[in-house]
């Protein structure tokens, strides 16, 4: 089977892939959540005039002239309004958050007063229009403030509250199995036995998929033997994906694969034009998309970070364009040229000589290191046939954090 290019494996996985069915969930809980829908005003914000100082609601042509005189004939603060009326040479002490009453149109903060019982003399100063919010000021009611397809961040939720919305629908989080295959794997905190290594790309790829919105289920490690795959496989039923780590290549011990197609996984392709990551799996089985990255940790996270993501996104109703914007930076060291596949390596962004940010691939590349995964930020992305490239070329980088 022919390399793919990693624009043509990607246009394969998000093929068909809809978004999940909506549900409804309490806005506390819609934090990292995709609306289903449109969310409209159902109040008006503020729904009365505010002020947005603490001072005395007065009539502005009272004060046109200064300095004037004024009787103080109630107080009004947030959530206990003055019932009255303020009419000519009348001012109600008011504190910030609370309705402006009926007959004020101004508020003059009381840095610039005097007071004597009942009486008050505003001294000096100008009458600030900002001292006083107008009733819908931020929104109005029936206004389309967050639109479908946006993810709810802390701000989007409490805009949602402030919305009138108690409850609001979201579409269902994308469930995400993941599996760890190899007998050379021990679990983690536990002693690797004779030719044994701690297993950890599944941490990271369940990691990244919790960050794209996915809820995720570990399956824990199979061994290089199809009974066993089969029994792990079995597992992850339900799930919307699969995501196998390791067993993916053409070796003997490489089960996942056949493992996979014996129980009816349709492949859709095996290996990408790409660096690190070449053999790359996707298919189908049933209505669980199966995704199988290689087993040294930065060919999973990387492939995890180019498909997994983007596919998460799509799945849960979120644009799925920005998951794979890269960004334009500035070399700060030369890199060689580039081969056939397209090449992602990991590098950091560091401040150049004049404080602009420049990125710096690592010196080593190989894909089993992962003191230099763990350090990285971003991803240097090298197109295919790219020639070298000195320091303070532009380039394009790929943020690694989702």
């Amino acid at each position: 089977m022919a390399l793919l290019t990693v624009e043509d494996a990607l246009a394969r996985v998000l093929n068909g892939a809809e978004a999940a069915e909506p549900e409804h969930v309490a806005v506390e809980h819609a934090h990292g959540r995709v609306l289903a829908a449109s969310l409209q005003a159902l109040l008006t914000q503020p729904p009365f005039p505010a002020s947005a100082m603490d001072g005395y609601a007065v009539r502005a042509a009272d004060v046109a002239s200064l300095p004037a005189t004024l009787t103080v004939i109630g107080v009004a603060a947030a959530g206990h309004p003055f019932a009255g009326r303020v009419s000519a040479g009348e001012a109600v002490r008011i504190f910030t958050g609370a309705p402006v009453p009926e007959g004020a149109d101004a508020i003059v903060i009381q840095e610039n007063t005097a007071r004597d019982g009942v009486t008050l003399i505003v001294r000096e100063g100008t009458i600030e229009t900002e001292f006083l919010r107008p009733r819908g000021m931020d929104f109005h009611e029936g206004a389309t403030l967050l639109a479908a397809g946006r993810r709810l961040g802390a701000c989007e939720v409490a805009l949602a509250a402030a919305m009138g919305h108690g409850a609001i629908a979201v579409h269902r989080r994308p469930r995400v199995a993941v599996l760890s295959t190899g007998d050379e794997l021990a679990a983690p905190g536990a002693r690797p036995g004779p030719g044994q290594i701690v297993a950890c790309n599944h941490l990271a790829v369940g990691a990244l998929a919790q960050a794209a919105g996915g809820e995720v289920r570990q399956l824990g490690i199979a061994r290089d033997d199809r009974e066993d795959l089969a029994r792990h496989f079995a597992e992850a039923t339900g799930a919307d994906i699969l995501v196998t780590t390791g067993g993916v290549s053409v070796g003997d011990h490489d089960l996942v694969a056949p493992a996979l197609q014996a129980l009816g996984m349709a492949l859709a392709f095996w290996k990408i034009a790409m660096r690190p990551g070449k053999p790359l799996m996707y298919g189908r089985m049933g209505t669980t998309r199966v995704l199988g990255l290689p087993g040294n940790p930065a060919a999973s996270v990387v492939g995890a970070r180019l498909f997994l993501v983007p596919l998460i996104w799509r799945l849960s109703g979120r644009p799925v364009e920005a998951a794979l914007d890269t960004v334009e930076a500035r070399l700060g060291v030369d890199v060689e040229a580039n081969g056939a596949r397209q090449h992602y390596m990991r590098a950091v962004l560091r401040p150049g000589p004049d404080g602009l940010a420049e990125v710096v691939p690592f010196p080593l590349q190989h894909s089993s290191l992962i003191v230099p995964l763990a350090e990285a930020d971003c991803l240097l992305v090298r197109p295919p046939n790219a020639p070298a490239a000195g320091a303070g070329s532009a380039v394009r980088i790929l943020p690694l954090d989702v």
